[in-house]
């Protein structure tokens, strides 16, 4: 029999760190998520943040110096320095930090699709670990980067902290305990006018007046990819692929629900629910349609939806208070919140530690594609996730492909050769792109590998 161990988290961590041997991590991007993770990093004992990667230093800077850290600790001047003095080396060259001797893991959180991808492959080269902070660049790609991560013999994982890694691990958390999953999610501020929504039309919509947005630093685009619906089909095809639970047909509903009526919105129609099939995700909406908030909200925590598999079982829902629709046969368990990146940590430790992904591709079942906001002439040049040309729209992957839709993580300065009317899919076959592009050779691989299986 092999060895076998019982020690947590913490106790292996401690382990390496009294050993000489903490776990050492490399961070990509040192935006709002990049800055929560650094300000808990440094008081987790055996772990060692090796370096930092930004294309801005000074932003760089800027996210140690609120994240609360000491001068000394960012004065190395080179990853050698840095590893013999337990050190951070700051740079704006991201592939430096990934050749870096004795980096373990590396924190993806750029946000750019094709800039994640990039990375990813690169770390696998190099025999590092990949937490994909990048949802964005995931449902471009992460089926293809977990098959490549697999056959490097490294890790390939979502964070922990953000939404999706969160719903996989209630969605694993019903399977073992032998439950049928009907539904996952999450909660949002959703109303349908919210898809045209551009940067200069956001701050009104969230209710944030200029001065606080000059104050907090918010960037305009990546809140509009948040309530344009965007973000939202982003993340829930990453849940989608990594759990196998099959998008709808027509995507995402965004139905109105409180946390009281999660089990009775998200089940099937033919029980009474808002769902097309059960096995599925979908987001649930904050507002009422008409702009009025529902009663106990699930605006920023995550759910699912499990099936009592008889008559005993449901039973065992009432005795211990679990929260059930009307028949009893639906049951819902949630959590009311999620920290990002000072969650981060448990995926760093599960894949460096315990050589765990918490939550990772297994397939590609949904795809997020470009959906014109408005009428977008020929010519129009696209401007991407959060902007003011198009907004995604999750499908069924093998839906998306026989359309040829064209996914959203690709529709960045590229241009029409056709009209799209307003709320129209944005087709291949309507954009000039470049088929030799590695990130578009890189997609096309997937889709091909993907709906071959």
């Amino acid at each position: 029999m092999g060895h076998v161990t019982s020690q947590s988290l913490l106790q292996r961590l401690t382990a390496r760190a009294e050993s000489g041997h903490p776990l050492r991590v490399g961070l990509i991007g040192a935006g709002k998520f990049g800055t929560m993770f650094l300000s808990q990093a440094r008081r987790i004992p055996g772990v060692h943040v090796l370096g930092i990667a930004d294309l801005s230093l000074d932003r760089a800077r800027q996210a140690v110096r609120r994240a609360g850290w000491p001068p000394e600790q960012t004065a190395a001047t080179d990853f050698a320095q840095a590893l013999h003095t337990g050190s951070t080396c700051l740079t704006d060259d991201s592939q430096s930090l990934i050749q870096a001797d004795g980096l373990e893991v590396l924190v993806e959180a750029t946000g750019e699709p094709t800039a994640g991808v990039q990375h990813a492959l690169s770390a696998f080269d190099y025999g590092r670990h990949v937490v994909m902070v990048n949802v964005e660049a995931d449902a471009l790609a992460g089926p293809l980067l977990a098959r490549r991560a697999s056959a490097a013999g490294v890790i390939y994982s979502l964070a922990y902290g953000d939404q999706p890694a969160l719903i996989c691990e209630l969605v694993d958390w019903a399977r073992v305990c032998g439950f049928e999953v009907v539904c996952a999610g999450k909660g949002t501020k959703y109303l349908p006018v919210y898809h045209t929504s551009t940067p200069d039309t956001v701050w009104e919509y969230y209710g944030l007046t200029q001065e606080t947005v000059a104050h907090e630093g918010l960037n305009a685009r990546m809140f509009n990819s948040f309530l344009d619906g965007t973000k939202s089909a982003i993340e829930m095809a990453a849940v989608a692929n990594a759990t196998g639970l099959r998008p709808q047909p027509d995507g995402l509903g965004f139905p109105p629900c409180g946390i009281d009526e999660l089990p009775s919105v998200c089940r099937p129609r033919s029980d009474g629910g808002q769902l097309a099939h059960p096995g599925t995700v979908e987001v649930i909406s904050s507002l009422e349609r008409d702009g009025s908030p529902v009663p106990h909200d699930l605006r920023w925590g995550v759910y699912v939806i499990f099936e009592a598999p008889g008559d005993y079982v449901q039973r065992c829902f009432k005795e211990y208070g679990l929260l059930t629709d009307d028949s009893g046969r639906y049951a819902a368990l949630y959590r009311p919140s999620h920290l990002i990146g000072l969650e981060l940590m448990i995926s760093i430790l599960n894949v460096g530690v315990r050589g765990e992904a918490t939550g990772s591709p297994a397939g590609f079942l949904g795809d997020v594609v470009a959906t014109a906001k408005r009428r977008l002439p020929t010519g129009e040049r696209l401007d991407g996730e959060g902007g003011y040309c198009v907004y995604g729209r999750l499908m069924p992957a093998e839906h998306a492909l026989k359309s040829g839709a064209f996914p959203v993580g690709l529709a960045r300065q590229v241009r029409l050769k056709h009209e799209v009317a307003a709320g129209q899919v944005v087709r291949w076959a309507d954009v000039e792109y470049d088929e030799a592009a590695p990130i578009v050779r890189f997609r096309r691989e997937m889709e091909q590998q993907m709906m071959n299986v």
